[in-house]
């Protein structure tokens, strides 16, 4: 990095780049680029691209509306051709997010956050957790943290374990699956 003798930075600022103008070819693109690198749901998809239609319309001006139109065709088109589709995104993360020790609470509002439908958020989170229970579930945060059974020095266990069950607390597991797994032996 350039830095001169007094810790700042010497090179000029970055210009932010200009958005460019929407057209529902360069939504497309965009959408497209989006899709290629992250899995989303249609309500994140659109937000993404609301927030490109509004920084255009900002900067050079237009309808909105007509933005907002373009918008929607191509959200329904994306929706036919199964480039996006919520049920398989929130299966898939519902899926991922268990097998990493997640609770069904944490599980739940993180696919609400991303635009989920409340219905399909309690299909999928019942799928993920009879796959992996929600003690089992608690068994592996508590390992990746390091808690209860899994700590690196078992003399500091008792000392440490209200802290223990407030970190499962905070994770969103159950009062009684956070004891069972923090009281537990290790496996």
């Amino acid at each position: 990095m350039d830095e001169d003798r007094t810790g700042q930075d010497s090179r000029p600022p970055r210009k932010q780049k200009r958005p460019r103008k929407v057209s529902p070819r360069y939504l497309e693109n965009a959408a497209l680029h989006y899709l290629k690198r992250y899995a989303s749901t249609v309500s994140q998809l659109r937000r993404v691209l609301v927030r490109r239609v509004d920084r255009s319309v900002k900067e050079h001006g237009g309808d909105r509306a007509e933005a907002l139109g373009w918008i929607d065709v191509l959200v329904q088109k994306l929706m036919r051709n199964g480039l996006i589709n919520d049920d398989a995104y929130a299966g898939m993360k519902a899926q991922s997010l268990r097998a990493s020790g997640r609770s069904s609470r944490v599980i739940a509002q993180k696919l609400r956050l991303k635009g989920v439908d409340v219905d399909l958020v309690q299909r999928k989170l019942a799928l993920a957790t009879a796959e992996v229970s929600d003690e089992a579930a608690a068994r592996i945060w508590a390992r990746k943290k390091r808690l209860g059974p899994f700590r690196r020095d078992p003399a500091t266990r008792v000392e440490n374990r209200q802290r223990d069950l407030a970190a499962l607390a905070r994770a969103g597991f159950p009062f009684g699956v956070a004891k069972k797994v923090i009281d537990g032996a290790l496996d």
